[in-house]
């Protein structure tokens, strides 16, 4: 991982306590989208909607910097 996945894995892992969990800068190299599977126990309950919010309220101040987001979130 690179600095700015690092960042990203830390606050998911932080929040989440994640079963599995990927974070991939899938831009190219310079940080501007990321690819990003999840899954936690957090999840259960909440529909894909709300396990995608979850997950964008956690990691909103760094997302205003990227071009998008691959997000795939499930219950383990």
């Amino acid at each position: 991982l690179d600095e700015a996945e690092s960042v990203i894995w830390d606050r998911l892992v932080a929040e989440f306590s994640p079963v599995e969990l990927v974070v991939q800068d899938i831009s190219g190299g310079c940080g501007s989208m990321y690819g990003i599977e999840i899954s936690s126990e957090k999840f259960r309950g909440a529909n894909m909607l709300k396990q995608q919010r979850m997950v964008n309220a956690v990691l909103g101040d760094l997302m205003k910097g990227w071009h998008g987001c691959q997000l795939k979130t499930r219950v383990p």
